[in-house]
């Protein structure tokens, strides 16, 4: 397979993932305690998000939250169009390596491995390696200002 396609792979993958997470927070994969649903609502999300940033004080919880919720849809939308794709793809790998030490620390590190979330944030990284992101809006761009 090549580059181009694998790196487009990549982006979507990260992207779907985030996108996926901000959906069961919101309630859209289902309701709490339904298959395959790790919320189901804000209010459970707020309630694990405080448990994994046990370190900040509690008034704090809602805004890491929102943050976190935030950072995660607008990096899926960057990353699918393609637009800042090695920015977006690096602070989506620093999102995930935050995500994945507050888990350790809070959970324990085979939580980690349940979510791969080690594996998301080398991916993000090493799509930020990538020169160019042939489908991409980057690429578009370039393409214009050459013209």
């Amino acid at each position: 397979m090549k580059t181009n396609l694998i790196q487009l792979f990549v982006r979507f993958a990260v992207a779907t993932a985030f996108l996926s997470a901000v959906a069961d927070r919101l309630g859209y994969w289902g309701a709490p305690g339904s298959n395959n649903v790790s919320w189901g609502n804000w209010e459970n999300f707020v309630s694990y998000s405080n448990q994994l940033n046990f370190f900040v004080p509690q008034q704090f919880g809602l805004l890491l939250a929102i943050s976190a919720t935030v950072l995660e849809f607008v990096l899926a939308i960057l990353l699918i169009i393609g637009y800042q794709t090695r920015r977006s793809a690096i602070i989506a790998g620093i999102l995930l390596l935050l995500f994945a030490t507050s888990m350790t620390f809070s959970l324990g590190i085979k939580s980690t491995f349940n979510y791969s979330v080690w594996i998301g944030a080398s991916a993000c990284f090493l799509l930020g390696t990538i020169e160019s992101y042939l489908y991409s809006l980057d690429n578009y761009f370039l393409k214009k200002q050459k013209q």
